[in-house]
């Protein structure tokens, strides 16, 4: 098939340009034709941002007929051959076109009780994130899990998969390639098939400190590097990998990049790992192109960041900071394994630590990609997002203790109830984050000690993980939740223990790498979007060293993170290598 041209395009004429993009949305051609009224377009991530714009501000309606434009899945178009030529191949390309019987049976059967629930067809982008196709069992699964979907969740999750259909459609048409974006979506796919013991027999995903799945890993990543072009790849002493593309220049200073590759319990594929990987497709074009910058580059991947095998959470990041606490060698594992025989037996050397510590003068600053972690970049169709400041948290312990009693001879009004109490602090602490901007509490943890159905709970533990912007708003917020809690205690005849266990500040992004991220994204053609990490990353321990700012990335399924279904695709990643190609030859013309 002929491919089309972004000059093409902008060129055309109304009715040659909107036939040009025909097939893109199924049976809805509005979408384009209106989209091409903001002509000319400098790039195909901003004209399919603009198109999906415009089914967010069409209304309900033309959103719920754009649905029902989309045929279901090896449905009756399928039997009577009435699809259109692009549904067609990509059922075809997820063997939906070569169902057994029972296959057959079950997707109608499910398809049935989708449409019957929601009012609209179930639609999943079968091409997959990757864009070569999902699998029947894969399928199959995602529609499972998606009938017990809430309906306005569900309205957009299959808008969101009619945009990724469009997306790949619009690639096929103007020949685009993600080869790069494909590129660091396989090394990922290749590092996930290390994982723990135990994990790993269930089909779960597990990486914690130094077990030899981490090993694995740290041997698969230093491989990678070298084979990317690194010109020195090294684990050190905590077991970060830490690979270099020397620079060429008389400039002696390194820009240090990264994440982390351990995970956590049962998580994704993507979270840390896709700041690794990113920047090493940079450095691999860079090879192969047989250039140069003025300046090193520096690419570690984290040992540790997730604090699930020991209680050290950033233990890789915290070491090059000088903050690698000696007394954390001594924290038993689950197994009753320390931390100092574990990295004795990694063949660690545990004198060397001290040594890892850089020096702010060596660096020119620490830049980190990061898929999102979140839904914002997912509900509002953007690929790319700028953090402006990764936020300051407080997380408490707590416990309430009451009077424990028979729940059916005692009167309400002479109950002293732990759990009710608690209760009312989760709705306070709900309301106050609320009420507050970007501020966000959360109580993850409510225990009742040998709770019975028949006792009013006498005690209950419970935890607190408040977070804000800024150290001053998350102080306030901390002030006005712990003083409830009292007032609650005190009316509720409790006794209140409170025990500070984690504080971080906030690590706002430096202005001038945060404005390098912005000129980026702006050069891609993709809007500009600013926004707060709520989660930690090996950024904010960085930022104690070295001037620092974040790209996120979208993540598919609503932003999912910490979970199996954790996702992004190979267009926005190759949206965010593109980025850092950007920001690297930025801080080069810099240097001059």
């Amino acid at each position: 098939m002929a491919t089309i041209t972004l000059d093409q395009l902008n060129a055309a004429a109304l009715d040659e340009a909107c036939a040009l993009l025909d097939g893109l949305y199924e049976h809805s051609p509005w979408i384009a034709r209106a989209a091409l009224q903001q002509r000319p377009f400098t790039s195909l991530a901003q004209l399919k941002h603009a198109m999906a714009d415009i089914v967010s501000t069409g209304g309900r309606e033309a959103q719920l007929a754009l649905l029902c434009a989309h045929p279901e899945l090896a449905g009756k178009a399928m039997v009577d051959k009435s699809l259109t030529a692009e549904s067609t191949h990509e059922q075809s390309k997820a063997g939906l076109t070569h169902c057994t019987p029972a296959e057959f049976e079950s997707i109608q059967s499910l398809n049935a009780a989708y449409n019957a629930k929601f009012g609209f067809p179930f639609i999943v982008a079968v091409r997959g994130p990757r864009g070569t196709g999902m699998q029947k069992a894969e399928i199959i699964a995602t529609l499972e899990r998606r009938l017990h979907g809430h309906p306005d969740y569900e309205l957009q999750e299959c808008l969101r998969n009619v945009h990724r259909i469009a997306e790949i459609r619009l690639n096929d048409k103007f020949g685009a390639s993600m080869e790069r974006g494909n590129r660091v979506w396989d090394w990922q796919e290749t590092l996930a098939q290390y994982s723990d013991s135990g994990a790993a027999e269930l089909g779960q995903l597990t990486v914690t400190y130094l077990t030899d799945a981490h090993r694995a890993c740290a041997q698969r990543i230093a491989q990678d590097m070298r084979d990317a072009g690194c010109d020195s790849v090294t684990i050190d002493a905590v077991g970060n990998v830490v690979g270099l593309y020397a620079g060429s220049g008389t400039e002696t200073r390194k820009l240090m990049t990264g994440s982390h590759y351990d995970t956590v319990r049962n998580g994704g594929k993507y979270d840390g790992r896709l700041g690794i990987y990113v920047p090493l497709a940079c450095v691999q074009q860079l090879k192969s192109q047989g250039k140069r910058l003025p300046f090193g580059l520096e690419i570690i991947a984290f040992a540790e960041e997730e604090g699930q095998r020991y209680k050290a959470t950033f233990l890789g990041s915290g070491a090059l900071t000088g903050d690698f606490k000696p007394e954390w060698l001594e924290q038993v594992d689950a197994n009753g394994i320390r931390m100092r025989e574990a990295m004795q037996r990694a063949g660690l050397d545990i004198d060397a630590i001290p040594a890892l510590k850089r020096q702010a003068a060596d660096y020119l600053g620490f830049v980190e990609v990061h898929i999102e972690q979140g839904p914002v970049l997912n509900e509002l169709n953007l690929p790319l997002g700028i953090v402006t400041s990764i936020n300051a948290s407080l997380r408490y312990s707590g416990e309430l203790v009451g009077v424990p009693c028979h729940a059916g001879t005692t009167p309400m009004s002479m109950r002293s109830d732990a759990a009710a109490g608690v209760a009312e602090l989760l709705l306070f602490v709900e309301q106050r984050a609320a009420a507050d901007g970007d501020s966000v509490g959360t109580v993850g943890i409510l225990n009742v000690p040998n709770g019975s159905i028949n006792v009013v709970p006498g005690r209950c533990q419970f935890s607190l993980d408040l977070r804000a912007p800024t150290d001053t708003q998350r102080d306030a917020l901390a002030h006005d939740v712990l003083k409830k809690a009292a007032s609650i205690a005190d009316a509720r005849g409790l006794q209140l223990q409170l025990t500070e266990s984690m504080r971080a500040r906030a690590a706002p992004s430096a202005p001038a790498w945060q404005q390098r991220w912005e000129a980026a994204v702006t050069a891609l053609g993709v809007p500009l979007y600013r926004m707060p990490s709520g989660a930690g990353h090996d950024a904010m321990k960085l930022h104690d060293l070295l001037p620092q700012a974040m790209l996120f990335v979208r993540g598919q399924n609503a932003g999912i993170s910490h979970n199996p279904l954790e996702s992004t695709t190979s267009d926005d990643m190759q949206l965010a290598v593109e980025a850092f190609d950007h920001v690297l030859a930025q801080l080069a013309a810099e240097l001059g």
